[in-house]
């Protein structure tokens, strides 16, 4: 069932002048016309869930009709009238009125159902809603006929106050000599019927239907033998070949004429379901429990006269109606699924808010102190610096790691040529656009420049290029600071990681500290000790530890792997000064 919880109990004492001002609002408002949310008495928020958590409807529908299914613990019964006649519905603005109808309403067994007529429901959304009873403006609910669907030709509750009445504003008379009323039926009550004639229904200038606008029928069965021949439950007019629609050997068919369209699927005996026929266009669709079972083209033509609903069914019958227009797979899927037993369409929002859930995220963020939200916002801001360093460090060793792979493939075709300067194949790398993203590349340009004056006095004198031990080393001495330079460049801004692995944790867990302290302060302030009040503080307490860790531990996981892709690069730029060093004292040492 909608479960909803218990509105708080009112205050028992007041003040004279509280009592006095009371008063004086009755008298205003039961001067002024009208009733809406604010008129005193209980008042509880609902929601309509269409989305996958509900009864899920991907289409948005117009003037649907639902239930409401009231019980003892979603509703207190002592708090309204004992005809629930104090009960209203309004919009999510508590003042837009909506058509209402109970059903039944049993303050003894604290058990109603109550219909409404809803303007829209949202697809796959939430729809919000305001309830209240026990006001000083309640009155009786409005005329049921206001309820039902706007195309609606009939629609039967089988209510055991009049089992044949029509609730519709049509109000088509319904006679029956063998149907007798079931008190316990799927929505309230429910008849029975033995086999016989059914209920019979007078002709009316409203029971008609015509085939350009199509229609819906729809109804919840429970029979009691599902192999039987042939049990029908519409037959319009109530003789010759016509429109019926009923069962055969437990299938759900529809016939119109000579043809017909059958379900794929039985009925269960002995087990309440949700059936319906949509016709539409020369076409018909069936459902049992909102689930499409059968459909095929059906010539329709235009139907009038008397009726007869249940002849030759066996079992039990509830929420018959037909619907002088076709309607969507998803008005048939709300009706089936929102009308069932423990259907979840309809919740509370005991939070005020547009959701029929309890959100224990805001409750946390509501609840976090002014000294927490410094905490967090430090944290916030090392998690943007954080983010900041790991997206820029790695796109930047990501650039100079294949840069460097392209040089060194090249340079290990061609090391000899790329060792004398002067020659052609340097001067073609230098203008490459991608050596000048390379670290190794700015190593070798180093190596080439110190190689190069040593050379000029050699090559001005026109004594052949020869490197000394002393200019080997010194060469060699270049290339390691060149390549700490570029070690630290890679490592620049990687503390800023490390401060956020070890300082966010601290950094969250003083906040929470300091929170927990605020919030025992304040209980001993208060004199009392009430789980109520304890819990949001302690809980948002918690939530600067929980900021820390979330900014924590994606940094960690990120200094790791920027550690890794350094310590390559790193490797990969020393053994290149080794090979670089090594080859110039291959080609030039005295």
């Amino acid at each position: 069932m909608n479960h909803f919880n218990k509105p708080s109990a009112m205050t028992q004492t007041r003040t004279l002048q509280r009592l006095f001002s009371a008063i004086l609002a009755l008298v205003v408002l039961c001067a002024a016309p009208g009733v809406h949310a604010a008129d005193g008495g209980q008042k509880k928020k609902l929601v309509i869930d269409t989305t996958a958590a509900g009864v899920e409807v991907k289409e948005e529908l117009a003037q649907v009709p639902v239930l409401v299914r009231l019980h003892s613990g979603n509703f207190t019964f002592a708090e309204a009238k004992p005809d629930g006649s104090d009960l209203h519905f309004f919009a999510a603005d508590g003042k837009t009125p909506l058509p209402s109808q109970v059903e039944n309403f049993e303050a003894t067994d604290e058990l109603a159902n109550v219909w409404l007529l809803l303007p829209k429901v949202a697809a796959a959304g939430k729809t919000p809603l305001v309830m209240t009873w026990g006001g000083d403006k309640a009155g009786a609910a409005p005329a049921g006929g206001k309820v039902q669907d706007p195309a609606a030709v009939f629609t039967f509750h089988f209510a055991a106050s009049d089992v044949l009445k029509d609730s519709t504003a049509n109000a088509i008379p319904a006679t029956s000599g063998t149907a007798k009323s079931v008190a316990a039926g799927p929505i309230g009550g429910a008849v029975a019927l033995d086999g016989g004639d059914g209920i019979a229904l007078a002709s009316s200038p409203s029971l008609k239907l015509a085939a350009s606008a199509g229609f819906t029928f729809s109804a919840w069965v429970k029979p009691t033998d599902v192999s039987a021949a042939a049990a029908g439950l519409l037959a319009l007019p109530a003789s010759g070949n016509g429109l019926r629609i009923g069962l055969v050997a437990g299938k759900l068919e529809v016939a119109m004429g000579t043809a017909s369209v059958i379900s794929s699927l039985p009925l269960k005996p002995a087990v309440w379901q949700h059936v319906a026929v949509v016709a539409n266009a020369g076409k018909v669709t069936l459902y049992v429990d909102g689930i499409e079972t059968g459909a095929g083209n059906l010539a329709l033509s235009d139907v009038a006269g008397d009726a007869l609903i249940g002849r030759g069914f066996g079992g039990e019958l509830d929420e018959v109606a037909l619907v002088a227009a076709s309607r969507p797979a998803a008005y048939v899927t709300l009706q089936a699924l929102g009308q069932a037993a423990d259907s979840p369409l309809i919740s509370a929002d005991e939070e005020g808010g547009d959701s029929g859930e309890v959100s224990y995220f805001a409750i946390l963020i509501g609840s976090v102190t002014l000294d927490g939200w410094i905490v967090i916002g430090l944290l916030t801001v090392m998690a943007v610096v954080s983010v900041y360093v790991m997206v820029s460090k790695a796109v930047m060793l990501r650039t100079v790691g294949r840069a460097n792979d392209a040089f060194l493939a090249a340079f290990k075709v061609k090391p000899r040529a790329l060792l004398t300067p002067g020659h052609a194949d340097i001067a073609s790398l230098t203008q490459d656009p991608s050596s000048q993203r390379s670290s190794v590349y700015r190593l070798y340009a180093i190596g080439l420049d110190e190689v190069m004056q040593r050379f000029t006095p050699l090559d001005e004198a026109g004594q052949p290029r020869r490197l000394s031990s002393a200019g080997l080393q010194a060469i060699r001495t270049s290339l390691d600071a060149a390549m700490m330079r570029e070690n630290q460049r890679f490592n620049s801004g990687i503390v800023l990681l490390t401060i956020a692995i070890s300082g966010g944790p601290f950094l969250g867990l003083l906040g929470t500290v300091v929170g927990v302290m605020i919030t025992f302060a304040a209980i001993a302030a208060a004199g009392e000790v009430n789980v109520n009040s304890i819990a949001p503080g302690i809980a948002a307490a918690l939530v600067a530890t929980v900021a820390g860790l979330a900014v924590a531990i994606p940094a960690l996981f990120g200094y790791n792997w920027l550690a890794s892709q350094i310590k390559n690069l790193s490797g990969n730029t020393a053994v290149f000064v080794d090979e670089f060093v090594a080859k110039l004292a291959e080609m030039y040492a005295d």
